[in-house]
């Protein structure tokens, strides 16, 4: 694994063709894929498994629960999205909270 620093994580986010309203605070490579956000580990095993032919999936936002946002007091629900390359996205898998 690489660590890259950037003081313009725009232009990463542009480069990998993350669309503006999927953009969250971290932006990452994985198996060929873009991973944008807060995104859960099982969402990302599920895309290494299944590869679908997208760009990526993201997270938009920062939601309360998801990892990294985790708090005692309540969990939002929320939904991770592929992308393309074109910037059509798409529902990948639901995310219930609680509280």
């Amino acid at each position: 694994m690489k660590d890259y620093v950037t003081d313009n994580i725009g232009s990463v986010k542009q480069r990998y063709g993350v669309p503006d309203q999927m953009q969250s605070c971290h932006t990452a490579r994985i198996g060929g894929y873009t991973v944008e956000g807060h995104i859960p580990v099982s969402a990302i095993q599920r895309l290494l498994k299944e590869r679908p032919k997208v760009a990526g999936i993201a997270v938009p936002g920062m939601p309360l629960g998801s990892p990294g946002m985790e708090s005692p007091l309540k969990k939002e629900s929320y939904t991770v999205f592929t992308f393309t390359a074109s910037g059509r996205t798409q529902p990948f898998q639901a995310v219930k909270g609680e509280g």
